[in-house]
């Protein structure tokens, strides 16, 4: 780890801040290293059931760091942007992504202010999102530099509003407020700034409590939905269903029912 990503455990919920907030925290060398090692971190300790990421400063991230860019285009000695570039994606946001996305845990992103360029790909990577009433996404990739989303945001956005708003909203750079990325569904929910880190913190330690296999599962299954037809569908639910019911949980959640008690699920097993 290090000092552009903050890592902290408590009560099984892994918290992952970035840290460069004086700059809006953009994806800087350090932050991305510092990502993609507590991504792993998270990913080899049993103890933690859930990761909450967010952010401190103004910004929760506004994208690549256009200021080296600058640097290094003014530097032929630097070799070209676009080999830069494309080796940042492919070793370092693209893996970053897939972690976040296939960690054995649920994650929940804290968006406490504007998310910006790559910076919306990182907020929509968690299996909830919930921001701050003033938080804003903004895709100025086209508007304001010629260039396409990036950071898996081409891929997040078009599934979760419809790929005529995603369009629209890479095309135009209209900037998607809080309050209407919950209605068009884009997010889980907004809440007050004030109430932000206690709101998310509260869903995180509610997700810690899953199953834990659940939230591999719930993925699976999502994933499986957006290419299958419903009868392909309704094959693989039966499957999952089938696999599922003689497991702990289930016989659990049974117990809890029949005693009137919230269940408690075990822990990772993953290692």
């Amino acid at each position: 780890m290090n000092d552009a990503v903050l890592f902290d455990v408590q009560d099984g919920v892994a918290t992952m801040t970035l840290n460069e907030g004086a700059r809006l925290n953009p994806l800087t060398q350090p932050l991305l290293q510092g990502l993609l090692a507590g991504l792993r971190r998270v990913r080899g300790d049993a103890s933690i059931r859930a990761l909450l990421l967010t952010a401190n400063g103004r910004g929760f991230c506004v994208g690549a760091d256009l200021q080296e860019f600058g640097q290094r285009a003014a530097d032929p000695a630097s070799g070209t942007l676009s080999d830069y570039v494309g080796q940042l994606l492919r070793e370092q946001a693209s893996p970053i992504m897939l972690e976040m996305r296939a960690l054995p845990v649920p994650v929940v992103c804290a968006i406490n202010g504007v998310a910006a360029g790559g910076g919306v790909g990182l907020a929509l990577s968690g299996d909830m999102v919930i921001a701050a009433r003033s938080a804003y996404f903004y895709l100025p990739f086209m508007p304001s530099l010629g260039l396409v989303p990036d950071m898996g945001s081409s891929w997040l956005v078009p599934r979760a509003v419809s790929p005529a708003r995603a369009l629209g909203l890479a095309l135009t750079g209209e900037k998607l407020d809080a309050q209407r990325a919950a209605e068009w569904g884009l997010i889980w929910a907004c809440a007050d700034d004030e109430i932000l880190p206690e709101a998310a913190r509260a869903l995180a330690l509610q997700l810690a409590r899953l199953p834990s296999h659940a939230i591999l599962e719930a993925r699976a299954l999502a994933s499986a939905a957006s290419r299958n037809s419903l009868e392909q569908q309704m094959v693989l639910e039966c499957e999952r269903q089938q696999a599922l019911i003689d497991g702990d949980s289930f016989a659990e959640g049974v117990r809890a029912f029949t005693e009137r008690r919230p269940p408690v699920f075990a822990g990772r097993r993953d290692g």
